[in-house]
């Protein structure tokens, strides 16, 4: 069986005992592989970029003119700026999509972009309103709110270089992989929480996904564990399409949605779910991501 993307249907992941802490656990595979954890913590840490910000929406209701504070997310061009006319960024386009079926509706800031640790902060503080594309993870729940309109599915997968021939199909297969050359994974993301469960040894010493393909091409790594969207948009970006190969096991799915803060008016709330469930039901959120499939 397989997915819309052609990849085979996602295998179950095993339960095992619970993982060491990520800090435990990222410490110990860096010592081994050699890795230098100094410009990990230093990046973690970075703020946004500076500008004072706007005031937040307050008192806005169904109606009328609203302006929300959003952001771009650093190092993920398949969500933002892309710098590809033809696929600037689903996310941002989602926005874009968003403000068209509400002409009162201003989302600013979609071009600030923003280290994906700070924008959860921001998020929980209340200085950003709205945030188009994230995966649900439960420490990110007691952080912002999660709109109900799933946006689209991602999947997990593994890149590899061209003419490299092992193929992981399963999670002991990945395991064993692993062992030998831990896997290499973007900073900040939400996947690393599916490998400390399932198990499988890897590090987050590369700033992007473009990043992480570049190391891996430079045999830095064995393999990059990422979504299939955002590894075929960097491989492209970077210009590596001809020496990076996406393998074909999907090793999980998830879904994509928009988070707000827990300080936005119920109102608000109200207001873009609605617009997100009218661009959904009228299949504009599909076309635009099979463009970028």
């Amino acid at each position: 069986m397989e997915t819309r993307a052609g990849h085979p249907t996602a295998v179950p992941r095993p339960n095992r005992r619970q993982a060491m802490a990520r800090g435990c656990a990222l410490v110990g595979v860096a010592a081994a592989v050699g890795v230098d954890l100094s410009g990990v913590a230093a990046n973690s840490a970075m703020a946004a970029p500076p500008g004072p910000p706007t005031p937040a929406a307050s008192g806005a209701g169904a109606t009328g003119s609203l302006t929300l504070r959003s952001a771009a997310q650093a190092g993920a061009p398949a969500k933002y700026a892309s710098g590809d006319p033809q696929r600037p960024g689903l996310c941002g386009e989602i926005a874009a999509a968003v403000m068209r079926t509400d002409p009162d509706l201003h989302i600013e800031g979609l071009h600030r972009q923003v280290p994906l640790r700070r924008l959860e902060l921001m998020l929980s503080n209340g200085d950003l309103d709205v945030f188009f594309c994230l995966l649900k993870s439960e420490h990110r729940h007691a952080l912002m709110r999660y709109l109900p309109v799933p946006l689209y599915r991602i999947s997990h997968v593994l890149a590899m270089r061209v003419g490299d021939e092992r193929a992981p199909r399963t999670w002991d297969e990945l395991r064993a992989f692993a062992r030998r050359q831990p896997l290499l994974l973007a900073q900040g993301t939400k996947l690393a929480a599916t490998l400390q469960e399932a198990d499988v040894a890897f590090i987050e010493s590369a700033r992007s996904d473009k990043e992480a393909l570049q190391m891996l091409v430079r045999g830095r790594a064995a393999g990059v564990y990422g979504q299939d969207f955002n590894l075929r948009q960097a491989a492209r970006g970077a210009g590596l399409d001809s020496r990076v190969r996406i393998g074909p096991q999907v090793f999980e799915e998830e879904t994509q949605y928009v988070v707000v803060s827990r300080q936005l008016p119920e109102a608000v709330v109200e207001r873009l779910t609605d617009r997100l469930r009218q661009i959904s039901a009228s299949g504009e959120i599909a076309r635009l991501s099979e463009r970028y499939r």
